[in-house]
């Protein structure tokens, strides 16, 4: 698949995600809600697994590939999801909450970037995250 390609579904994932969340009743346990989330998600990724083993992928090396990333990924994910289903039953906007989400993970993830993975930043990308930190204030006013 092309970047472009790859892109659009990260979007049309997220979109789609923000909406469920959005629309998931305030009835309904965050966890419980979760857990379901995930038993779709699972199956979902075993199911793509086991099309890959009839291709030739070998389970055994698979696992041995693995790290603790996965693991605290996970967590991540679960911080994310929690974070952003109880926000949406605080009061929060779909039309904002991704975007202030987003943009304060941007201006952290600049250092971090920039610390632990040596990456550059150029003078149009401050000036951006200028603008964004600009964007952030008149949304948060």
């Amino acid at each position: 698949m092309s970047r472009v390609s790859l892109l659009l579904l990260a979007v049309l994932g997220t979109v789609l995600y923000h909406v469920t969340q959005r629309l998931t009743p305030r009835t309904v346990n965050p966890i419980l809600s979760l857990a379901v989330t995930y038993s779709v998600a699972l199956v979902a990724c075993l199911g793509a697994l086991l099309v890959e083993w009839q291709s030739g992928v070998q389970l055994r090396s698979a696992l041995r590939g693995l790290t603790w990333t996965s693991a605290v990924c996970g967590l991540a994910i679960l911080s994310v999801e929690i974070g952003v289903l109880l926000s949406y039953r605080a009061g929060w906007a779909v039309r904002t909450l991704a975007l202030v989400a987003n943009t304060m993970v941007f201006l952290v993830l600049i250092p971090v970037g920039l610390l632990f993975f040596r990456e550059e930043i150029s003078g149009r990308q401050v000036f951006g995250a200028l603008l964004c930190v600009v964007g952030l204030a008149l949304l948060l006013k």
